[in-house]
């Protein structure tokens, strides 16, 4: 089996020490695919998460902001 073409580094979450408000911004061209990692890691962490693609400083990626 070929190995992908993009190959996503490992992300530490910052979960635990986010408050209600708070977000975070990761770089990435699969946008869809991390979101739905961040719901179901945020699940296991007991919190809950929004995410949406976003650019910052001219790069692609997804913010996630703690919602509860």
């Amino acid at each position: 089996m070929r190995e992908p073409i993009l190959k996503e580094p490992e992300w530490i979450l910052p979960f635990e020490a986010m408050k209600v408000g708070d977000s975070f911004f990761i770089p990435t061209l699969r946008a869809t695919e991390l979101a739905y990692v961040m719901d179901t890691r945020a699940k296991v962490a007991g919190i809950r998460v929004k995410s949406y693609p976003a650019t910052k400083d001219g790069h692609l990626g997804l913010r996630v902001w703690r919602t509860r």
